[in-house]
């Protein structure tokens, strides 16, 4: 009985049993396998959150923002990407406006062609009027022409395209201020320049006038005109535009008038159309998360021809304060230029919205359409004419962000109108100051250390690649000798890079921070704005002035591009430019 037993127990080792059983095996396993996977994919699409939208858009203005270049400021959460960013330089058919010295007719020479100047015409009058003793007549045409000459002999690395009129200048009676609007040379940036300095001028026994100084960026201050104030209270209801071709480029340097748009009348209130969104995840987050939403908010307040009601007030990340935490309070227009956005589109301050919603709702029977789900699309509300649309968003992230408004079918119908949205021009007159200061001829190098550096398991050569005997010969092939090199850096010992100077003229941001300290016209134009209370220059600004300083010069040396074979996001991580 025994053996019987063991031989029915040996049966399936038969050789005649061996290939079914096999294949049941390898069937088990095979099933085995399947489960473990719809189980693991079923984990993994449970907890997955995805990435910010911001690095998955749909539009060719958007793949701006996720280069998959490695260089140092593609990409990077450090800055947000602006519609300035997007304007595209293509100044060759406008060569012709360029003033140079043949246009720039002598005394007695007609030759010279019509020099497009702001203002007045500076006087005409003879040498005996223009030598006669006491203060120099700075409107006349040739102290003017003088001056222009001048200009463009000294700052030969821009190009002029507008002087404005010659105005006295110190008390001393022997200086004039002039204003000029420019472009660099070769720029890779659209967009214009405008300053105004102050000019010593001497004048000889025989009559002659000559230009003996030229001070230094934005002296001239006689020369700055005051713009008129712009009323911002009609609200102009204004749809999306059909193309960009009709977008104006920014000019650095003008006189910045962004005064809030105030409710001019019950009237003028009660016939307008509004959108607001309330609540949501967006607070405190990254500026780029930032910007993604409230352009879904505009773009969608656009294509329903409503007036977007907007907070000003913009928590500040703790990735950017310089107290290493979230900083509540700050104005959107410390960041972002909110006179391009507010004469460009349809907004309204909150605070003035509420004012006039809670003065005129009642009495004139005004009505308000919540809508409580993302997923109701704006093409939906197209037909809903209550005076407010209000968009409430709830606690639970990422179903709470504004932008999730924008997803789905949504997205190929709202237009996130990144032409509405400019860098502050403060922060760029800084810019401008700095490059000015370096007459914009300067190369640059962007060096990244920090943590990073120190991080040597995903950044195994970064520190040895950028220490100061690396950077020397990097540096040697790629920038000649002598030149004018700005170095942008999280380095916090600017002497690490002294070496350095044995071979260029080095600058660094904090070279120039009498450009944003409290005698600056930063600092005194944005105190104003905080209704007196001093702004700090905080880690975001510092950032975007470091940033846009380094992509002004005539060579740009990134980090992780030039300088190391190590990846920008760590070990294993580099892409391939697209």
């Amino acid at each position: 009985m025994q053996g019987r037993t063991l031989l029915s127990r040996s049966a399936s080792f038969r050789p005649e049993n061996l290939g079914p059983n096999a294949l049941h095996l390898i069937g088990n396993l095979c099933f085995a396998l399947f489960v473990i996977g719809v189980l693991t994919f079923t984990i993994i699409a449970a907890t997955y959150q995805p990435e910010d939208p911001l690095l998955h858009p749909s539009t060719k203005l958007t793949s701006f923002l996720i280069s998959t270049s490695n260089a140092t400021f593609h990409a990077d959460d450090s800055t947000a990407h602006t519609g300035d960013d997007f304007l595209t330089p293509n100044f060759t058919s406008d060569a012709s406006s360029v003033i140079t010295l043949s246009d720039i007719s002598l005394s007695g020479d007609e030759n010279g062609k019509s020099v497009k100047t702001d203002g007045d015409e500076a006087t005409e009058s003879g040498p005996h009027a223009v030598c006669a003793d006491g203060p120099i007549k700075c409107a006349d045409a040739e102290i003017f022409q003088i001056m222009m000459r001048a200009a463009i002999e000294i700052f030969s690395d821009i190009h002029f395209y507008r002087f404005g009129k010659p105005v006295q200048g110190g008390d001393d009676g022997m200086s004039c201020d002039m204003a000029w609007r420019f472009r660099p040379k070769n720029a890779k940036r659209t967009g214009f320049y405008k300053d105004y300095r102050r000019f010593e001028i001497a004048r000889s026994v025989n009559c002659t006038y000559s230009v003996v100084k030229i001070r230094d960026y934005h002296t001239g201050i006689n020369a700055r005109k005051k713009r008129k104030s712009t009323k911002g209270g009609e609200v102009k209801h204004k749809g999306a535009p059909d193309s960009l071709s009709e977008v104006v480029v920014p000019v650095v340097g003008e006189v910045v008038n962004d005064t809030l748009p105030v409710v001019e009348s019950e009237s003028k209130f009660r016939s307008g159309k509004y959108l607001i969104y309330t609540g949501g995840g967006e607070r405190c987050k990254s500026m780029n998360h930032y910007l993604w939403s409230f352009l879904c908010a505009l773009g969608e307040a656009q294509y329903l021809n409503r007036t977007l009601v907007m907070d000003l007030s913009i928590c500040l990340n703790s990735m950017y304060s310089l107290s290493n935490q979230d900083e509540e309070g700050k104005d959107f227009r410390f960041y972002f230029d909110f006179e391009h956005l507010r004469d460009s589109a349809s907004v309204l301050d909150q605070h003035q919205f509420w004012e006039g919603w809670n003065k005129w709702e009642k009495k004139d029977k005004l009505k308000l359409y919540l809508v409580e789900d993302f997923k109701i699309t704006p093409m939906s509300l197209g037909d809903v004419n209550d005076a407010l649309i209000i968009r409430k968003f709830g606690t639970v992230e990422p179903d709470n962000y504004w932008y999730r408004v924008c997803e789905g079918e949504t997205e190929s119908v709202i237009q996130r109108p990144w032409h509405l949205i400019w860098k502050s021009r403060r922060l760029m007159d800084i810019v401008s100051g700095i490059a000015s200061r370096m007459n914009w001829d300067y190369d640059a190098v962007h060096v990244v250390r920090g943590e990073k550096a120190k991080n040597t398991e995903l950044w195994p050569n970064l520190a040895a690649d950028t220490s100061p005997s690396a950077l020397l010969s990097s540096l040697r092939e790629k920038i000649d000798d002598g030149r004018h090199l700005y170095v942008a850096t999280n380095e916090p010992d600017n002497s690490f890079f002294d070496p350095l100077k044995d071979k260029y003229t080095t600058h660094f941001l904090d070279d120039f921070k009498d450009l944003w300290d409290e005698n600056s016209e930063w600092y005194l134009e944005t105190k104003k704005l905080n209704s007196g209370v001093p702004v700090e220059f905080d880690g975001y600004m510092r950032v975007e002035v470091d940033t846009e300083v380094f992509l002004r010069g005539k060579k740009q040396i990134e980090t992780f591009n030039d300088l190391t074979h190590d990846c920008k996001d760590g070990i294993n991580t580099c892409r391939t430019a697209s």
